[in-house]
């Protein structure tokens, strides 16, 4: 087992679960990567959440986080519908795939260099399986590094100095642009530090720069 931490985690969450999902089985395993291979958008997030992704067992379902990211990928196009709920509520990613750097759910929403590291082999496949790939968005610092570390593992360069993150930042690295974007998380939208119309504003240039 090479993350006994998160295994442990993931699996006691899917069994005490918390009082307002208390009547639903939860996932409780790996989350997979969500959206076609041969998307040309690829969203990069940190890891699933404990009592979101964990517990629907896809990508960003069932938790706030969630309601903003799809809210604003139907907006620009990239989602048949603005709300994910369920594995089986009918939402279909147009052009675009959701991935993280970890696909367990940590404890406090940390994972170690570690666990990073283990599951870095993972985001190495998107990478090379993504053949028409145009345009990555990092949702946080964590992911976007990530991500520049996963470039180097399938033998692309990166520019020195490196890009460096804030929201809306954007970098073209041989034909592929990336951007920036701080994670629809709780403590960015209840905060203000993330608005509806910044993300929006991510999406909108993801949106322009795919149809290119």
């Amino acid at each position: 087992m090479r993350c006994p931490r998160l295994v442990a985690h993931r699996e006691a969450i899917a069994r005490t679960r918390t009082r307002r999902f208390a009547d639903q089985a939860y996932w409780g395993r790996p989350v997979r990567s969500f959206g076609n291979l041969r998307a040309r958008l690829l969203i990069v997030g940190l890891a699933p959440a404990a009592h979101g992704a964990n517990r629907t067992g896809r990508m960003f379902t069932g938790d706030r986080s969630g309601d903003w990211l799809y809210r604003a990928l139907h907006k620009a196009g990239f989602a048949n519908q603005a709300e994910a709920r369920a594995r089986n509520d009918g939402l279909r990613l147009i052009d675009c795939r959701i991935t993280a750097a970890a696909h367990c759910a940590p404890p406090d929403n940390k994972v170690t260099p570690e666990e990073l590291e283990n599951c870095r082999p993972y985001l190495l496949d998107e990478l090379k399986g993504m053949k028409r790939l145009r345009v990555v968005v990092c949702l946080g610092q964590l992911g976007f590094r990530a991500y520049l570390n996963a470039r180097v593992g399938v033998g692309q360069a990166n520019p020195r100095p490196l890009p460096k993150f804030g929201h809306g930042s954007r970098a073209d690295l041989d034909g592929i642009t990336l951007i920036g974007s701080y994670h629809p998380s709780q403590q960015n939208t209840f905060t203000g530090r993330l608005t509806e119309p910044m993300l929006d504003d991510v999406f909108g240039l993801a949106r322009s720069l795919v149809d290119a």
